[in-house]
């Protein structure tokens, strides 16, 4: 049984992987986007299966044929729930199988976030600049970084 937005992602998932060869086409993880997943994937389009909120619909992306799951685990987060505690047990499913579907940390809020899903082994994160620019500072970085210029600074006074 066809639907309009099943067709509809296939449409445009098709189009999109002519602009590039690298483009991976977005699709929810709804049964419309699973389908298209499924039938996109046997085409050799790669599809990221998106906005994936508990394992067993992670599960159900790998078995269609998703390229990348999404889980996102500062939406999670937002409402009480455990992200980490999701990705943990993706990884742990997608560890027992040979599925070829990768996992994509997604919603990343904090270096905490990007740090447990590195140690649990996510192939791939998605965060905001400023969570970028928090992995990068500490304040021993800043405080050598400050000493080291100011000795340089005393030794070029010197010659």
């Amino acid at each position: 049984m066809t639907t309009a937005e099943r067709e509809e992602m296939l449409r445009q998932g098709r189009e999109y992987v002519k602009i590039a060869p690298n483009v991976v086409v977005k699709c929810p993880l709804t049964a419309d986007g699973l389908e298209a997943t499924r039938i996109l994937d046997q085409e050799g389009i790669k599809v990221n299966v998106t906005l994936c909120f508990s394992a067993a619909q992670a599960v159900c992306a790998a078995k269609a044929g998703a390229s990348f799951i999404s889980p996102f685990l500062g939406r999670l987060d937002d409402i009480g729930d455990n992200g980490l505690r999701l990705l943990e047990e993706i990884i742990e499913i997608y560890d027992n199988y040979e599925w070829k579907t990768e996992v994509l940390a997604a919603s990343l809020r904090h270096p905490i976030h990007v740090i447990e899903a590195a140690r649990m082994g996510a192939d791939i994160g998605t965060m905001p600049f400023k969570v970028l620019e928090q992995l990068l500072k500490h304040p021993l970085t800043d405080k050598g970084q400050d000493q080291f210029l100011a000795d340089w600074k005393k030794r070029a006074a010197k010659v």
